[in-house]
């Protein structure tokens, strides 16, 4: 009953981009954020990384893959290719960091990383939608 209503409604197409734009903006966010308190927490982000058997000197590729990988989809830009490299790095920091699952606020950051490579997957396989940099560039 409900799958036919929104299949329905997502036939329209200008909620079918907004519904697009929305996903992608809101899986930005965390990365863009996160990038960010990567920059702004550079001493305690080294640290930790370390801590965790992480080269600290590996910082400013994370910066890179959060803050600029959060960017580019945010835009719509090379959404499929940025939101590969962001599903891998979800996976690999799910078992860096999150591996402690007797911990429960580790466990619930170890099952959000591997959601957010959920999401990840589908803008590989659906692309950026209609209101996106990629969509744009196709069509000249």
């Amino acid at each position: 009953m409900f799958d036919s209503l929104i299949q329905k409604l997502l036939e329209q197409s200008i909620l079918s981009n907004l519904t697009s734009l929305a996903s992608r903006l809101l899986i930005a966010a965390i990365f863009i954020l996160a990038g960010f308190g990567k920059i702004t927490g550079y001493a305690g982000t080294v640290s930790y990384m370390q801590a965790m058997g992480v080269p600290g000197a590996l910082a400013p590729l994370a910066i890179l893959v959060e803050l600029g990988g959060g960017l580019a989809l945010l835009l719509g830009l090379w959404t499929r290719s940025v939101a590969a490299i962001l599903a891998g790095f979800c996976v690999i920091t799910a078992f860096i960091f999150h591996h402690n699952l007797a911990d429960q606020t580790t466990m619930i950051m170890f099952m959000k990383n591997l959601a957010m490579t959920g999401g990840l997957l589908q803008l590989v396989m659906y692309g950026g939608g209609a209101a996106s940099l990629d969509q744009r560039s196709s069509h000249r």
